[in-house]
């Protein structure tokens, strides 16, 4: 089910952003054997056409091979060849070589993870079974659990068992034997998924090595919208990746202009993403993959929801959708959201309140599941538009200020002006600041307005005044004061509301119904929260 941002009807049909990534090309290499079509593609293709012939000059085993894993190419033709090695199929860990090769192809150096002779004293069969080797492994991790200091986030807290046993060749230690490598799931202290690859003696079941394959490192970047930001990312080896294994896994990928599939994840050999220009395509991903972040963290540290389905699972984000695309969507069949770059591919529609505006949608679908029309579409929308706010003032950005207005980031209009006023809805010339019995007739964007006036009495009140820098003078349908309770209290009684007493055909009556017993359910039947709702209602004409 997809569920878009709220944009005017002249401008439903376009969406977010499209471009071509820039990628270095590495310098020419004048491979004589092999033409060069591809410069990211020839030198791995050069490298692979070699392997036999330099197995057989290294004078490596009848049962060994070079399989290729990268190559580099000096400006001047050099060529550096990494090779992994198997011995009769199975991968040798620890068997790892660089052939360093003159620009006229010949070998100048060759550097070896281990220089002797590879050979198997005891055969190919193994004396415990994949079985054992499972359990022996997953009893050397296990031990471990516990034994780190309390404040060590990377001590590993829970074990929950095995991924995959195969054979291999251990040779990291100079003394070839055959192994078991077993992949081992478990937990962290801090969250972090652990994936540990643990090595045994095949014949023993004697610990060789263990190895953690989730990386997690603390890395920067400079958004569009979110200015300059902090990102939890994915380190392998040398290069690092917009996915956040501390936040159930949620990434960011390049839809490159396209309008369907997952894209391509975003990496880079640097942990510092993007520019703040448009130019640059890790700039939106910035924007997105930090938005995703700070609605996690708003869910999580406000209401201890793990995610969006509250499952631990984390969301992808899709950056870079289709061509001058000037929306931004939700869909639960993905489990993902999607941006467009906007008008002329230059404005982005990655602002955080459209992140968090979004992946509540996600939250609605997993709780309420109000469906999308009448009144209840409208309770849809405006509880995205709420807490989509309230994430823009969690994350309180010095290049985003937090206030009550929806999209003001992203100039839909090219006039600088907000998409929505949550304080007088109708300021956007569609939306209703009040209920009418026609009121669910309108666009679900649109009736949305009578749930995002209330909130916004029951948070600040009525009246004018200034709050956080920014100006607004919220009426009331009855003419009556309203006293805000604070929109931390507001959003509390919100969120109770939705995901305790909202079901698919929540109207605006049965909104305050539930609302009411929320309130009473946090603060009490007859405390001031609880007045202040039915009054905030009342001034929505919702009585």
């Amino acid at each position: 089910m997809k569920r878009k941002l709220t944009l005017p009807a002249v401008l439903s049909a376009t969406a977010l952003l499209a471009g071509v990534v820039q990628i270095a090309a590495l310098p020419a290499a004048q491979a004589a054997d092999r033409p060069q079509t591809a410069p990211q593609t020839a030198p791995l293709a050069l490298a692979a056409d070699q392997s036999a012939p330099l197995a057989a000059a290294l004078t490596l085993g009848a049962q060994e091979r070079l399989v290729v894993k990268d190559a580099v190419v000096d400006a001047d033709g050099t060529r550096h060849l990494r090779y992994e090695r198997t011995y009769a199929g199975l991968p040798v860990l620890g068997g790892d070589l660089v052939v360093h090769q003159r620009p006229d192809g010949s070998v100048a150096s060759v550097d070896r993870a281990f220089t002797g002779r590879l050979a198997l004293p005891d055969g190919l069969a193994p004396g415990l079974s994949a079985d054992q080797a499972a359990e022996r492994a997953t009893d050397a991790v296990r031990a471990t659990v516990g034994l780190a200091a309390d404040d060590d986030e990377a001590a590993l807290s829970r074990v929950d068992g095995t991924d995959r046993t195969e054979l291999v060749v251990w040779a990291a230690d100079g003394s070839p034997r055959l192994a078991h490598r077993t992949v081992v799931r478990g937990e962290r202290a801090d969250g972090t998924p652990s994936s540990q690859q643990v090595v045994t003696d095949a014949a023993t079941g004697e610990l060789l090595a263990t190895h953690e394959e989730v990386e997690t490192a603390v890395g920067s970047g400079k958004g569009v919208h979110v200015g300059t930001v902090p990102l939890t990312t994915t380190q392998s080896g040398s290069t690092y990746s917009l996915k956040d294994a501390t936040r159930g896994g949620q990434s960011t990928t390049d839809l490159k202009g396209g309008t369907s599939g997952n894209g391509s994840l975003f990496t880079s050999t640097s942990n510092s993403w993007g520019n703040g220009l448009t130019s640059n395509r890790q700039s939106a991903a910035v924007d997105a993959q930090f938005g995703a972040s700070a609605t996690w963290d708003f869910y999580k540290k406000t209401f201890g929801r793990n995610g969006i389905k509250n499952n631990g699972v984390g969301a992808l984000s899709r950056v870079h959708y289709g061509s001058n695309y000037v929306n931004a969507f939700w869909d639960d069949g993905c489990f993902c959201m999607t941006y467009g770059d906007g008008n002329g591919n230059t404005n982005p529609l990655t602002a955080i309140d459209v992140s968090g505006h979004e992946m509540t949608h996600g939250v609605t679908s997993a709780t309420a599941g109000l469906n999308y029309s009448g009144e209840s579409g409208g309770l849809n929308e405006a509880t995205s538009d709420i807490f989509g706010t309230m994430v823009e003032w969690y994350a309180n950005l010095p290049a985003n200020p937090p206030n009550y207005w929806i999209g003001e980031k992203i100039n839909i209009f090219g006039n600088g002006k907000p998409l929505r006023y949550m304080d007088k809805p109708s300021l956007d010339g569609r939306s209703a600041d009040s209920w009418y019995s026609g009121v669910g007739n309108l666009d679900v964007h649109y009736s949305s307005g009578v749930a995002n006036h209330f909130f916004y009495l029951l948070a600040e009140g009525s009246g004018a005044k200034s709050i956080n820098g920014y100006s607004y003078n919220s009426p009331t349908s009855n003419g009556a004061k309203v006293t805000g309770i604070g929109r931390d209290k507001a959003a509390a009684i919100w969120y109770r509301a939705l995901t305790v007493y909202f079901t698919s055909t929540t109207n605006y009556k049965a909104a305050r119904t539930a609302s009411l017993k929320a309130a009473a359910d946090l603060y009490g039947a007859n405390g001031a929260e609880y007045k202040a709702v039915a009054a905030a209602w009342s001034g929505v004409n919702v009585n």
